[in-house]
């Protein structure tokens, strides 16, 4: 399975936990989606009042200069590992 595909089913995958992840492992699939698939962080910062908009935004900025291979490997990681503690 190439890397391109595994990142997809890694998109699909997530989707079916029994169990709804953690805020740091939300942010931390955001980010690594967002690196893995759009590049770099592009855009404003959301404002004070969206909290939820600037932990993403924030959380994908600190990956800035990740190659997107790499952002994929960890995502589809991170998935996996999920998979193992999140289900049945």
């Amino acid at each position: 399975m190439t890397d391109t595909a595994r990142f997809e089913q890694a998109q699909k995958d997530v989707k079916t936990l029994d169990r709804k992840p953690g805020n740091d492992d939300l942010l931390f699939l955001y980010a690594h989606f967002k690196q893995g698939s759009a590049g770099d962080v592009s855009g404003k910062r959301p404002g004070m009042l969206d909290m939820v908009g600037r932990a993403k935004y924030d959380a994908w900025a600190k990956l800035k200069g990740m190659s997107a291979d790499d952002a994929k490997q960890k995502y589809i990681d991170k998935v996996d590992s999920l998979l193992k503690s999140h289900k049945g």
